[in-house]
């Protein structure tokens, strides 16, 4: 840890709060500084021409809530909220984010998702902190204005590109354990090392993490997804453990079974592959969930056939059917999002099937029709499907994948199936045939869909109607004649 004074310069547009800040705790006698993530980034972005968050955490000796209220008298602020549980108080001015704390230390009961807060001096607070890179702090008092403290040397680690607990990690991850995964969290986001004894303290204590709540687990896990190389933040929750305590159908993609001397691809390291292969296409996160969960259901489908080796068939409807359930317990949403997953995992192989098969207009109007506005995302996901060593089979793959986009192009131009609506609808047929409610309905509407999706007729309402009475002829459904 340097000895030295360093000066930290605040961005200009930010020195206005700064400055409020530090001259009302000077006048309430409060010792104050903006602590964690700001100062870590400031630092980060040193030399450039970006600037930190507008999210600022203040840390006081004394009341944070008493600190609040008059800066926010200070700047013309009318609501604040108090969190009196916590000591802590927050406000919004502008495009800035305050949050205000007194000083404290909290720990964790061995079995309690809810720490135990209590007062502390500035040396706990920070002790307390996950990462010696969060838990520097700089003055706003104006006697010592932009002065930095660092403590635990977490500017060193930044330069180092290190991920170090400020104090012990045991004692660091068995008081709060979520910070096990906010220090997996960024040592991806910023692609930084973690630590030897920091890494073996996860590993030691990877257990723990079950008294925190699924939806603070999410929350960073879903980060990490959204990061650069998200397969990074995947293969350090395997090694350490954590990926079992909260996601365990993912753990069972690890491994290669043989038979006969016939191997598989390990589908742990594939999925992470079509992740990173996703991941450099889209910043969508629902498609990133996609490729996580595209093979999720092949261990239990997985069986080895004689002469052809091993199979995994229907792995893509039972994935599709798990979805919801690995929604729910990983607190995710089970709207339209949760849908979206669900149809490119039920879909996934679709397009693949075609590319190997050859393509015609009758599979694309029926990819289409499942498919609707997601056939794009499909297709992305399937390229990113494509991670296999041998480099003239995945350039056929993607060769064969140009065409069948080209065809879902040609194809959608003619006979607009993308989202497509049956031209027939049940109150047509039975003012047409004179019929009342019931199967007959659905049995000519079903004939009428697949007469368009195999090209029998085109998609329009005159020639649909008339091969739907056509039919119902045929049947002897309805009146004798039309």
């Amino acid at each position: 840890m340097s000895t030295e004074t360093l000066i930290l310069k605040i961005p200009e547009n930010h020195l206005h709060i700064a400055r409020t800040v530090g001259e009302v705790a000077d006048r309430l006698d409060q010792p104050v500084w903006v602590v964690g993530g700001y100062v870590r980034d400031l630092l980060l972005l040193e030399g450039s021409d970006r600037e930190p968050k507008h999210d600022l955490d203040f840390v006081t000796i004394g009341s944070g809530e008493a600190l609040a209220q008059e800066v926010a008298r200070e700047l013309h602020v009318k609501q604040i909220s108090v969190f009196k549980k916590f000591g802590t108080a927050h406000l919004r001015k502008g495009n800035f984010d305050l949050e205000f704390v007194g000083a404290r230390k909290e720990s964790y009961q061995r079995n309690s998702r809810k720490p135990i807060v209590e007062n502390g001096t500035l040396e706990e607070d920070q002790m307390r902190r996950d990462l010696t890179i969060n838990a520097m702090s700089i003055c706003l008092n104006q006697a010592h204005f932009g002065e930095l403290l660092d403590p635990f040397g977490g500017r060193e680690d930044l330069a180092n590109r290190r991920i170090r607990t400020p104090i012990d990690p045991h004692t660091t991850f068995n008081d709060d354990p979520l910070r096990m995964m906010r220090a997996i969290r960024f040592a991806v986001q910023l692609n930084f090392e973690i630590v030897p004894e920091t890494l073996q303290a996860i590993r030691d204590q990877h257990s723990r993490i079950k008294i925190v709540s699924m939806e603070r687990v999410t929350e960073e896990l879903t980060k990490m997804i959204l990061a650069d190389r998200p397969s990074r933040a995947f293969a350090l929750l395997f090694e350490t453990g954590l990926l079992n305590e909260f996601f365990p159908e993912m753990v069972k993609l690890h491994g290669v079974k043989e038979k006969d001397g016939v191997r598989h691809k390990d589908n742990f390291w594939h999925t992470l592959k079509v992740l990173d292969n996703v991941a450099e296409m889209s910043q969508d996160l629902w498609l990133r969930w996609a490729a996580i969960l595209h093979d999720i259901a092949k261990p239990p489908t997985q069986r080895f056939v004689p002469g052809i080796g091993w199979t995994f068939h229907g792995h893509e409807a039972l994935g599709a059917k798990w979805v919801p359930n690995i929604f729910r317990r990983l607190g995710l949403p089970l709207d339209e999002r949760m849908r979206y997953v669900q149809k490119l995992v039920r879909l996934h192989l679709r397009p693949i099937a075609l590319a190997d098969e050859g393509v015609t207009d009758s599979a694309i109007r029926r990819l289409l029709f499942e498919a609707g506005d997601d056939v794009d995302d499909l297709m992305k996901l399937c390229r990113a499907d494509i991670t296999s060593k041998n480099e003239v089979k995945v350039k056929r793959y993607l060769k064969n994948f140009d065409l069948v986009e080209e065809k879902i192009v040609e194809v959608e131009d003619k006979d607009r199936i993308r989202n497509w609506k049956n031209p027939v609808t049940g109150e047509m047929i039975m003012k047409e045939l004179g019929i009342e409610p019931g199967p007959a309905i659905g049995q000519l509407k079903e004939l009428v869909k697949e007469a368009i999706l195999e090209g029998i007729i085109p998609n329009n309402e005159e020639k649909a109607r008339e091969f739907m009475l056509l039919e119902a002829k045929k049947l002897g459904i309805g009146r004798d004649e039309p």
